[in-house]
């Protein structure tokens, strides 16, 4: 690490802590030709797959995008930010740990799908009306059938 007063190349570590949220490490350091102290911040930088739409179209993962469909969702319903926080994180968690370069959106539309399904069913299928496309009301009907079903 380059000294940012004298851009001398030799520098120590006085202090190591991880940040509040521990993914990163912030780093007191202390120039050895100068003396001058300065703070230097590490943190993990984990490379996101591209989400691959329906029309084969690629997009960057997009962690707003996905809590925004996941808050649209779950409007006017009584389910906490903290427990919409957990729900994309534990998205995000899976969509890592396949170690794929690409993810197909219907993949992440699914588990989207689980993550509201836990949450709240109106949320579930408010989301899942707009995911499946419903062509009617016919459609509609059937998923709730299911999904009371499911329920027993």
């Amino acid at each position: 690490m380059h000294c940012p007063f004298c851009q001398a190349e030799d520098t120590k570590v006085i202090d190591s802590r991880l940040n509040s949220e521990g993914d990163g490490v912030r780093r007191r350091r202390e120039c050895l030709q100068c003396a001058e102290r300065f703070t230097t911040y590490e943190v993990l930088e984990v490379v996101m797959p591209y989400v691959v739409k329906r029309d084969n179209r690629r997009s960057a993962f997009d962690k707003e995008k996905l809590r925004q469909s996941m808050v649209k969702a779950l409007q006017k319903r009584s389910v906490s930010m903290e427990q919409v926080e957990e729900s994309v994180n534990r998205i995000i968690r899976r969509t890592r740990e396949r170690s794929e370069r690409e993810i197909s959106s219907q993949i992440i539309g699914e588990w989207v799908m689980e993550e509201l399904k836990s949450l709240d069913k109106v949320a579930y299928v408010r989301f899942a009306s707009v995911y499946k496309d419903f062509e009617d009301v016919g459609a509609f009907q059937e998923e709730i059938k299911q999904l009371e079903q499911n329920s027993d």
